[in-house]
């Protein structure tokens, strides 16, 4: 018998913030059956939106049909006549759009559906996670929520089968639907969907319940029946306004802390703190507790600081690089760790303003930053000239991208000319700080402005240890929709229209290209390559990254990274 979407017991142990959420949970059928329907004209409208987008925002399209052997162009003029007939329902049209952005495999191209697949989460009530032991892949259950644990089926256990289907195959089935450039980062995203999918920018399930093989921490096999959970969620810091983060990321990532990690919890309210219990992994204290965790990890090798950042999509890049060079030095000065693994993004300029504390550089040149071109179109032409003197697409606005993109209007060139994003005086303003080596540790989760930190990271002489070969491979500026109308509201004749019903799209228009001894090489689809690999563990998932927080103590102990 299936598991109810939420249990009384589940739902009485739950945080009073997310309880008003839970108490509105329904099942797939049941959310499917309240959703409204688009009408054709509508329906139109998107696909003629997103086609004026791709053929002149986009920056990604002439390499994305070339690397990848697709035409979403073709696709989405094929849809636009088909509507009538092949897609006249939402199910079927949203389903095909979302296919289409899929196709791009560009981590920063999304179709947003309306509401109210927008503000809802499809979940289930645990997590997996992948590790390998003896070069064997394992899948095992790392959070279960409060109230769901049944017999052997708790943290520890390990996915046999999913829905009769041998997990290995099952992550690979729901890897194949997601965005990335690849194998790697599309199999982290397939396996983070089969619990949890933002219904916003993911297909939302099509069963009502899923069927687990699983076999104890014991060794005992078992099988359970389990319901998806559709409710909303407390919004996150991508929700109002994405700052360049990778939506998929930045939604699983929140998902998770608000609903295993404690991020609701706050000293006044949580029961551990009431009694005076000192939190697990109690670090420095910091005012960012959603972006930084920072302590001191004792190790074989010694103890060195550890500093993990959970995003970039801060609101203030300024604080955030103040609270960085704060909780360096109050870590140990002998050898810093700092783990980008997972984060999906934000802020480019506060990514590359603190390089300037840690990286291995040269005083003489310092920190460069890393550049961005635009699709050389007549629309971007105009959005450069429109946006000359805006602070929020450069030192000096768009102004220095113009005489690029007006030349190319004549010799025909796909790329105009590339310059930095950030600040090159801010990026060296206060200097090293952090005496001792550093290391930064990647995964292929890690997204957008991490990749952008740990490509200047080691285009300045760095080094990164990965849990995968490379990053995510999503290096460009993204924007939404509403974000781009603004853009053109100025301009008379906008081709920008409304969309209806709150339904949008979320687009990059610039790429990075990296400097140093790579410079001209593209971010987006190859990643940030690691110089050393550490597969994670049962250890690590289980038992607080040990493994490969020793691994990364091990290479700051031996003198093998650099030190200027």
């Amino acid at each position: 018998m299936a598991i109810s979407p939420m249990v009384k017991n589940a739902l009485r142990r739950s945080h009073p913030m997310l309880r008003p959420y839970l108490k509105r949970a329904r099942t797939v059928t049941e959310f499917h059956a309240a959703v409204e329907e688009l009408t054709p004209r509508q329906r139109s409208r998107i696909v003629r939106q997103a086609i004026v987008l791709f053929e002149e925002l986009y920056v990604n399209l002439p390499l994305k049909c070339a690397m990848y052997a697709i035409d979403p162009l073709r696709r989405l003029r094929l849809l636009e006549q088909r509507l009538p007939t092949l897609f006249n329902s939402d199910r079927l049209f949203h389903r095909e759009m979302t296919e289409i952005f899929s196709s791009l495999c560009d981590q920063h191209a999304n179709y947003l559906l309306p509401p109210p697949y927008a503000g809802t989460t499809a979940w289930l009530p645990f997590t997996v996670e992948f590790c390998q032991d003896r070069g064997r892949p394992h899948y095992v259950v790392t959070h279960v929520f409060d109230g769901f644990a049944r017999g052997g089926f708790r943290r520890g256990a390990e996915i046999l089968f999913w829905n009769g289907v041998p997990i290995e195959r099952a992550v690979e089935m729901a890897s194949a639907r997601m965005p990335g450039s690849r194998i790697s980062v599309r199999r982290a995203l397939g396996l983070a969907i089969l619990t949890i999918r933002d219904l916003r920018v993911q297909s939302a399930p099509e069963a009502d319940w899923v069927v687990v093989g699983y076999r104890s921490p014991r060794g005992v096999c078992g099988e359970l029946r389990v319901q998806w959970i559709v409710s909303g969620l407390p919004p996150g810091p991508h929700d109002a306004k994405p700052r360049g983060v990778s939506i998929h990321g930045a939604a699983i990532q929140h998902a998770r802390r608000v609903l295993y990690a404690g991020h609701l919890r706050k000293s006044g309210t949580d029961a551990s703190a009431r009694r005076g219990r000192r939190p697990p992994n109690a670090g420095i204290a910091t005012g960012m507790p959603d972006v930084f965790e920072a302590r001191p990890v004792a190790t074989p090798k010694g103890t060195f600081g550890y500093l993990r950042i959970y995003t970039f999509d801060v609101p203030d890049p300024a604080s955030f690089v103040d609270e960085f060079a704060r909780l360096i030095g109050e870590l140990p000065q002998n050898g810093l760790i700092v783990d980008v693994r997972d984060n999906p993004g934000g802020r480019g300029r506060a990514a590359e303003e603190i390089l300037q504390f840690i990286s291995p550089v040269d005083p003489r040149t310092g920190i460069e930053p890393e550049r961005l071109n635009f699709r050389n179109t007549p629309l971007t032409l105009l959005l450069c000239r429109l946006q000359r003197a805006n602070p929020d697409l450069g030192p000096n606005g768009a102004r220095p991208w113009i005489s690029s993109i007006t030349a190319a209007m004549q010799t025909g060139t796909t790329y105009s000319a590339s310059f930095p994003y950030s600040d090159r005086a801010r990026c060296n303003a206060r200097g090293r700080s952090y005496p001792g080596p550093a290391v930064v540790v990647t995964s292929a989760r890690s997204c957008s402005a991490a990749e952008v930190f740990a490509a200047g990271f080691q285009d300045h002489g760095g080094m990164i240890v990965g849990t995968d070969d490379a990053t995510g491979g999503a290096g460009a500026n993204a924007r939404t929709y509403a974000q781009y109308r603004d853009y053109f509201r100025n301009a008379p004749g906008s081709p920008l229209k409304p969309l209806p019903m709150g339904a949008g799209f979320y687009l990059p228009f610039r790429r990075y290209q990296r400097i140093g001894p790579q410079a001209g090489n593209e971010i987006e689809d190859f990643g940030v390559k690691s110089d050393f690999i550490h597969p994670m563990t049962r250890n690590d998932i289980l038992q607080d990254n040990i493994d490969l927080i020793a691994y990364a103590a091990g290479l700051l102990a031996s003198g093998r990274l650099p030190i200027r």
